[in-house]
């Protein structure tokens, strides 16, 4: 099958998450993602994050990042392998690093050191706190961001300590932000032949993803913090509430779901009462509402009520991981699918959340250290003596 990235070619520096996230995505859309690891540290460091492997150098952490993409083994510091760097980047339209903010210059990642090979390269960087300014050979990660962004302060119960999300999501959030800030690079430099550099960083992607609480505090000095029980921090019905069995999130963002969820939980009469007609009276009255809501509820398990709502009213369950993943409509949407590796045949994996015209992307297992470098050094000199020259003195 065609993808609409087939004629896209990107030679990557990634490691770890936020940029093997960004190429991933860009990959299951057919570009040609070729992954440059270095033999001298042990590859991508991703590829050893326990606790769970497929193999050596092989976790299945590595595994959830780096689907569909291509191994070369190249060490940049070496004189010899920075040049052949340079020649796979002469066809390529794009290379892409998520190395520290001062790195790229000092390895020549940066459009001013390729432009006289291909100027129309783009030069992506994801960087900690950028390339530019007092942190940029700062290390960072990503819930070092959710701390600083003001994130943690918003997530979990008044009155406990601090709360990061359950998952890396700076990473994630700044990957695909990385992916678009790419593909605008590579469309500009198509149409007018000249690239350039596109930077993103874990810093500025956390702190723009504030939107409208950021607003709220810049206009109004307004500081959110956190509400009950994940409330939302204006909108209510909008948080959990008890039920027999546990617990479900409903979510009433607009005045009809309101109305609707009033009458499938059988007290028609709330909608009208004027302590909940309205955002606004309900907001003034969450506590209240919040108790009269958890003694309906609490009458019936969660499935009774999701049942009840019938799509008419969002609500959702709270899953754990293996829950989610196991449900009826999971399974609907295929988020599992089976993939082939390299050495184990068929492993599970997830499926891409991106689907071209109305089907999944096919999906290749990340392919083991190096597995490609033969290839793609061919295509620069199909000679077998400089291969193993350049094995014997360690730059593959």
């Amino acid at each position: 099958m065609s993808r609409p990235l087939d004629d896209i070619r990107i030679i990557t520096v990634e490691q770890y998450g936020a940029g093997p996230f960004a190429t991933q995505y860009l990959a299951d859309l057919g570009a040609d993602i070729v992954k440059i690891e270095n033999p001298a540290s042990g590859g991508d460091v991703g590829r050893h994050v326990g606790p769970y492997f497929f193999g050596e150098n092989d976790s299945q952490f590595f595994q959830s990042f780096n689907r569909n993409k291509k191994s070369v083994t190249l060490n940049l510091k070496d004189p010899e392998g920075y040049a052949i760097f340079r020649d796979m980047a002469k066809d390529a339209d794009a290379v892409f690093n998520n190395l520290r903010g001062d790195i790229p210059e000092k390895l020549g990642l940066t459009y001013d050191a390729l432009k006289d090979i291909n100027p129309a390269i783009v030069s992506g960087h994801l960087s900690a706190y950028g390339r530019t300014g007092s942190r940029k050979a700062w290390p960072g990660y990503d819930y070092l961001m959710q701390a600083e962004a003001g994130y943690l302060s918003l997530t979990g119960e008044p009155g406990q300590p601090p709360a990061r999300f359950g998952l890396s999501i700076v990473d994630f959030m700044t990957g695909t932000t990385a992916a678009l800030g790419l593909m605008a690079g590579i469309t500009r430099a198509r149409a007018s032949g000249v690239g350039g550099d596109i930077d993103v960083s874990l810093f500025d992607v956390a702190i723009g993803n504030l939107t409208y609480l950021a607003t709220w505090y810049l206009r109004e000095n307004v500081i959110t913090g956190r509400d009950p029980r994940s409330a939302h921090p204006s909108l209510t019905p909008s948080q959990l509430y008890k039920t027999r069995d546990g617990w479900i999130l409903i979510m009433c963002n607009k005045e009809k779901f309101w109305n609707v969820l009033a009458e499938r939980i059988g007290k028609p009469e709330w909608a009208d009462d004027e302590r909940f007609c309205n955002f606004s009276q309900r907001l003034a009255n969450r506590d209240l509402l919040t108790e009269m809501l958890d003694e309906v509820l609490l009458e019936h398990d969660t499935e009774y009520w999701l049942e009840q709502f019938g799509g008419q009213v969002p609500a959702a369950p709270v899953n754990n991981v293996g829950e989610a993943l196991d449900s009826p409509f999971a399974q609907e949407r295929g988020v599992v699918v089976d993939t082939e590796h390299s050495k184990l045949g068929s492993i599970k994996t997830l499926a891409s959340p991106i689907r071209y015209q109305g089907s999944p992307v096919p999906l290749e297992a990340g392919h083991g250290m190096g597995d490609d470098t033969e290839d793609e050094l061919r295509k620069i000199r199909d000679d077998d003596g400089w291969i193993q020259s350049l094995r014997d003195k360690q730059v593959i």
